[in-house]
């Protein structure tokens, strides 16, 4: 990881009278090889009625974040779809009023079955209809629409048919990251569940790179993404100096055990509430630390006789909320601005045994409206919503010098098929979490009567980061009704 030369250590600051000292933003805690960034503190912010208060407390300066989570083989809609009062819905999902169809903007609404771990977040987050990925079609190119989902969700681009000479578009994801270059330690912090496969065919000839990525710096880059806990810990956290992470490794010391000289330092320089807020980061961050640790504890006691790789995480639950806590910490620092999520590859065949579903995910994506083939899968997306959940609640219960965290955040959760049956791209199963620093009214659910580019989506995201595109993929142009 490379350090940024404008950020500084603590041991760069010079004692003063406690709380009195207004540190820099980017801030670090910094030993061994380590660095830790820091959340937002009244340290960081200008004193009241200094010269430049106004200018720097304006909610127009506080940085957006994004994140993007992605889910495989589309969803039930009729368990998804929300029950919109006033409205019925017809056999192709619209949402007609009198006989009447046109676009549909409603706070007045009922949450889905689907969607049931999201009702305390309900006036938080907006459900987008009749959003497609036309370049996800078949078109010419026939079979592989799992992989064509996957590669789409964030590109709205076309992907070669090819299991070599891939060639896609850059990600809406990257197009912010590379505007933001600089700004932050990361540009971007790519996580999965699954490991990627870069090579061969996955899907129907094309390439398994499709399938494994939706982060792409370019037409022909997938950006790697990060699988195991530990190492993205240690990539966000970590100097780059793999002998001296081998070595903290080797020796399981904490980084807040490595830090602690510059924390002791920081604690006497700062104000009462500053103290309360790093006590409840720098326990949040040694928690990580112990849930890591505790997983790696149990591979090894269960392979005992064998090289176990390094904090491999097997239980599902905890391996996405081990890397939603990341995010949080990541967006909670500024150490990243930008984030993506794969809780499975495109066309994913994993089992959800602790909820009781032991058939594979994709198989049984084709249930042939078989009721309780539908009823496992409906219980399936019901659990990934629940991580979910837990993600935009722990945004929400962390503040930020704005309001929270999911104040400043846009979250998109969601999947490149519709229906994974009938392998469809329109009518996305999309949930927008958030109010990106007050850009976005929440609480809504936005039917479309006229099907829309996600890629549009796309350009308004960018356009909340501060960051906009002329185009994403197929864009057409902004989309209508979202922003504020």
């Amino acid at each position: 990881m490379t350090t940024n030369k404008s950020m500084m250590s603590t041991n760069n600051i010079p004692a003063c009278p406690q709380g009195s000292h207004r540190l820099p933003r980017r801030t670090l805690l910094r030993a061994a090889g380590m660095s830790l960034g820091l959340p937002l503190l009244e340290s960081m912010t200008p004193a009241a009625g200094s010269a430049f208060a106004s200018a720097s407390q304006d909610t127009g300066s506080a940085p957006v974040r994004m994140a993007c989570i992605f889910v495989p083989n589309g969803v039930i809609q009729p368990k998804w779809r929300p029950t919109v009062n006033g409205y019925t819905r017809g056999k192709d999902g619209q949402l007609e009023a009198d006989g009447k169809s046109g676009n549909v903007d409603s706070r007045d609404w009922e949450i889905s079955d689907s969607l049931r771990p999201l009702s305390a977040m309900k006036s938080q987050i907006n459900l987008i209809e009749n959003l497609a990925l036309d370049n996800g079609r078949a078109g010419k190119d026939g079979a592989g629409d799992h992989a064509r989902g996957g590669s789409t969700f964030l590109t709205a681009a076309r992907p070669v048919k090819t299991s070599s000479a891939i060639r896609l578009g850059i990600s809406v994801d990257q197009v912010a990251a590379t505007a933001l270059a600089g700004k932050t330690t990361l540009p971007s912090l790519e996580l999965g569940l699954q490991g990627s496969r870069n090579a061969g065919s996955c899907d129907s000839g094309y390439s398994c790179a499709y399938s494994s990525n939706i982060s792409w710096k370019n037409e022909t880059q997938p950006m790697p993404k990060e699988t195991i806990p530990r190492l993205a810990f240690e990539r966000m956290f970590g100097s780059g100096d793999a002998a001296a992470q081998r070595e903290r490794r080797e020796m399981r010391r904490s980084i807040l055990d490595i830090v602690r000289g510059d924390a002791d330092k920081l604690m006497r320089q700062v104000g009462e509430t500053d103290k309360r807020k790093l006590d409840e980061y720098f326990s949040s961050v040694r928690e990580i630390e112990l849930r890591i640790e505790r997983t790696e504890e149990e591979d090894r006691a269960s392979l005992p006789d064998l090289q176990v790789p390094y904090g491999r995480v097997s239980a599902f639950r905890e391996h996405a909320r081990l890397m939603f806590d990341l995010m949080v910490v990541g967006f909670q620092t500024d150490t990243t601005r930008v984030a993506t999520l794969m809780l499975d590859t495109a066309g994913g065949n994993r089992t959800y045994s602790e909820i009781g579903v032991n058939d594979a995910h994709h198989g049984m994506s084709h249930h042939r409206n078989k009721e309780d083939i539908v009823a496992k899968i409906q219980k399936v997306d019901h659990y990934l919503i629940e991580q979910f959940a837990y993600f935009v609640e722990k945004l929400n219960a962390t503040s930020d010098a704005h309001g929270t965290l999911l104040d400043q955040s846009m979250v998109l959760y969601g999947s490149g098929l519709g229906d994974g049956n009938r392998h469809t791209h329109h009518d996305l199963p999309i949930v927008l979490a958030g109010g990106a620093g007050g850009q976005i009214q929440t609480g809504r659910v936005i039917r479309y009567e006229q099907e829309q580019p996600m890629a549009n989506l796309f350009l308004s995201m960018l356009d909340c980061m501060g960051t906009p595109a002329e185009a994403v993929g197929d864009s057409t142009g902004l989309l209508n009704g979202l922003k504020a």
